[in-house]
């Protein structure tokens, strides 16, 4: 069953257009990753989902159309997103960070063991559960933002850039921490990544964007077998 799918998507930013006839889509608990350079549209993809750029074209999500909707009413619908740039809450502690990402919900003893279950899933914000997310790392900030975003007990997971800024070891332990919370809790995802290596620990397929277009798609053991796609994004 299809949960996510976007058909033939334009964004712009003014009179800038930044995607340009865009399709994807991504299976019920199933993990799609966008690959592409810089200025690709990778972020704006996921902006356009979340509602936060105007769009034309066609999402929908469950079968329902989602374009046009307020980033509010998106996320209730259980699409969370995690944005380039982590966007955790300064003042506040990890444990609050993390409590915010559960607003909507009411069941409180879920909620109990969902955080039980992040802080095993992450055990450096265990040590730092009563510290401001101001005083955390680079890395420990990324952890908090996926734990917030898991939270919300969403259907989708939009992930964007997770490795940026970390070292190697930090980059590879968040996405072991990823790949063990999709096969714990089966959320579908949709990963913007330009190390592609850490992408494919993840997802099953990926589709590569080139100045706002698809051109290319496919399994993740298809696209990294392409000569291309090792030189661009695997190093070799």
């Amino acid at each position: 069953m299809t949960l996510l799918e976007l058909e033939d998507v334009t964004a712009s930013y003014g009179n800038v257009q930044v995607l340009d006839g865009v399709s994807l889509s991504v299976p019920e608990n199933g993990a799609v990753g966008i690959l592409g350079a810089n200025g690709a549209g990778k972020t704006t993809t996921l902006r356009a989902i979340s509602g936060t750029v105007r769009t034309t074209g066609r999402i929908t999500f469950e079968g329902r159309d989602i374009r046009g909707l307020r980033p509010e009413q998106v996320a209730k619908l259980g699409i969370a997103h995690v944005p380039e740039g982590r966007g955790t809450l300064g003042q506040l502690t990890v444990r609050e960070n993390l409590r915010v990402g559960a607003y909507l919900r009411k069941d409180r003893k879920a909620i109990a063991a969902d955080l039980d279950y992040l802080l095993e899933l992450f055990p450096q914000l265990r040590q730092r559960i009563s510290s401001s997310a101001s005083a955390l790392s680079g890395g420990e900030q990324q952890m908090l933002a996926v734990g917030r975003a898991v939270m919300a007990k969403p259907r989708l997971l939009l992930l964007d850039e997770a490795s940026l800024g970390l070292a190697p070891s930090t980059a590879k332990a968040v996405y072991e921490a990823v790949q063990r919370l999709r096969k714990d809790s089966g959320i579908a995802m949709l990963v913007v990544e330009q190390n592609a290596n850490l992408a494919f620990t993840v997802v099953d397929s990926a589709t590569v964007l080139e100045t706002g277009r698809n051109v290319l798609t496919g399994s993740s053991a298809e696209l990294k077998g392409m000569d291309e796609i090792r030189r661009a994004y695997l190093g070799g």
